[in-house]
């Protein structure tokens, strides 16, 4: 485990010194702001949800959403309790506002992955992969900007895809119920 924290920390200083550039850093603090509070995800979950045609998909993605934020946020972060590595790598210098909860795993890729992963597999492909793409850089975002450890954001992602798989078999088991009968909309 020691050398994989030590690998974690080489990682995030070989970004600091070869990959941060003050042409990239305003860029990756953009992205990575959009993760914040899930709210590109809760939004674009929100904009799903209005019409009809998509309200399906909207719904497997606000359970996505939820499923990560319960394991990621409440129960793995706390039971965990990794801090964050500006605290615990020498010379690591976070250039965004520092988060203070618990580091592991990374609730951006936790639900950036879980929405993200609804999207691609449901929305047409040219639009779910740009949705991925985003996923992926607000995930990577966190390792550039210092807050986040590579097994942070790797777990994140991990949790997010499993959270997204979940999210839709939820709305579809509940759908078949409601098909069958054995659920009506106002019980």
């Amino acid at each position: 485990m020691e050398a994989l924290a030590r690998l974690d920390g080489d990682i995030l200083l070989y970004i600091q010194d070869y990959i941060r550039n003050p042409v990239l850093d305003p860029v990756m603090k953009v992205i990575t702001t959009l993760g914040n509070a899930g709210i590109v995800w809760i939004l674009l979950t929100i904009a799903l949800l209005v019409p009809e045609k998509t309200r399906k998909i909207g719904m497997m993605s606000a359970c996505a959403l939820v499923a990560s934020l319960l394991v990621n946020n409440i129960l793995l972060k706390n039971l965990v309790a990794r801090v964050r590595p500006y605290y615990a790598v020498e010379g690591l210098v976070a250039i965004v506002k520092k988060p203070m909860e618990f580091s592991f795993p990374s609730g951006h890729a936790g639900s950036s992955l879980a929405c993200a992963g609804v999207l691609y597999r449901k929305l047409p492909r040219k639009q779910g992969a740009w949705i991925l793409l985003l996923a992926v850089l607000i995930s990577l975002s966190r390792l550039y900007v210092g807050v986040h450890y590579p097994t942070d954001v790797l777990a994140g992602a991990i949790t997010g895809i499993g959270c997204s798989f979940v999210g839709e078999w939820v709305v579809m088991a509940i759908g078949s119920k409601m098909e069958k009968g054995a659920v009506t909309p106002n019980e």
